[in-house]
């Protein structure tokens, strides 16, 4: 837990999943440059709004705020939601003082002031700010704010073009902030953002929503793993743990017509993605599809196998405590006579990695880049 002054008082705040490398903190000067632009604007009785904010640090000082402002959070990440509900109960805050709005769902508003952290994803920010618009009032300010280094140019283009006119800050502590008013004058056209392509080997198309890991063309690591998956799991469970777009988790219903298919992704435009490629690959099949973090509202030995492409960062934080935690998950989920079949670059290492919970770790497949390998007890 660190604590972090903001204009509205000092907080309490954790990462979630809660991270034992002592560099990575909730919050960065990004978040306190959007406080400090939020606490200069006169107070409205209009709820506020947040986007992308990665550990519910900015939701949480507004909901601190006095006078009390409704806020409202609007994010695609599970791990944010989480995230905020942690450091509001941390800091004595009721979970009901901030509203939070799933990625597949839009803001009705009307809001006055938006304060945004700038995604990785240019595609989610543009489905993010035309979906927006319609909620602004009159004279709304979008203020999206970033390190300066994660500020790609293209962010002040898309707000001029979905939003109004923008300037853009002086640099503060290795943060900066674009400041976009409404013009009510824009007319901007719906962007055709979901992208399809073929899965490998099948008949499907894989349509992919704004934000979704891999939208452009399948990844080197899904398809080593894609190669490697076996048959004969009559009646089994099978878990797509990361489902992304559901290519891994497709491809094993194909191979094991009689199996039962469960898709998992803290990513809301992924699981939607997933269930929809589903459905039109086997549109007389059930499965089940969690918007969850990771296995941990998964039955203890209830699944026959579990296919795995890890994450290697959280938003701009790369490492490897993402896999390792999924990894222990995996243990905790499987059953007895259950495996876990995991792809990685070979740099990784995970296959010492994997030793810490399962007794036999081998190697399937790989290429000069990537390993597949399958871990079980």
């Amino acid at each position: 837990m660190q604590s972090c002054d903001t204009p509205f008082g000092t907080l309490n705040l954790e990462r979630y999943p809660p991270t034992q490398n002592p560099t990575l903190q909730a919050f960065d000067t990004a978040d306190l440059y959007l406080l400090q632009s939020a606490a200069e604007l006169p107070v409205s009785d209009l709820p506020i709004l947040v986007i992308n904010d990665n550990f519910g640090t900015l939701a949480c000082a507004l909901a601190k705020a006095e006078p009390a402002r409704k806020v409202h959070s609007w994010s695609d990440s599970k791990l944010a939601q989480l995230g905020l509900q942690s450091n509001l109960a941390a800091n004595d805050l009721p979970f009901e003082a901030v509203q939070f709005i799933d990625s597949q769902q839009t803001p009705s508003g009307p809001y006055q002031c938006v304060l945004m952290r700038v995604p990785k994803s240019l595609t989610l920010m543009q489905d993010q700010l035309f979906r927006l618009r319609p909620a602004l009032a009159e004279q709304a300010q979008v203020i999206a704010g970033a390190m300066v280094k994660h500020l790609p140019h293209a962010a002040g283009d898309l707000l001029a073009q979905y939003i109004g006119p923008y300037q853009a800050s002086l640099a503060w502590k290795k943060s900066r902030l674009l400041t976009s008013t409404l013009d009510s004058a824009l007319s901007p056209d719906k962007p055709e953002l979901e992208t399809r392509y073929e899965l490998p080997a099948s008949t499907f198309q894989l349509l992919n929503k704004p934000g979704v890991f891999s939208r452009e063309k399948l990844d080197n690591g899904t398809r080593a793993l894609l190669s490697s998956l076996p048959t004969g799991q009559e009646g089994g469970c099978i878990v797509d743990l990361g489902c992304g777009n559901g290519a891994l988790g497709i491809m094993a219903a194909q191979l094991n017509p009689d199996a039962q298919l469960v898709f998992i992704d803290e990513s809301y435009a992924a699981v939607a993605s997933a269930r929809h490629n589903f459905s039109q690959a086997f549109p007389e099949r059930a499965a089940e599809f969690n918007v969850s973090d990771g296995l941990t509202e998964f039955e203890d030995g209830s699944a026959d196998l579990i296919l795995c492409n890890p994450p290697f960062h959280q938003q701009q934080a790369v490492g490897d405590e993402m896999a390792k935690r999924l990894f222990e998950q995996s243990y905790s989920a499987l059953s007895t006579t259950g495996s876990l079949m995991v792809v990685g670059n070979r740099h990784l290492g995970y296959h010492v990695k994997l030793r810490a919970w399962f007794e036999k770790v081998e190697q399937l497949s790989g290429n000069p880049k990537f390993v597949v390998l399958k871990a079980s007890n």
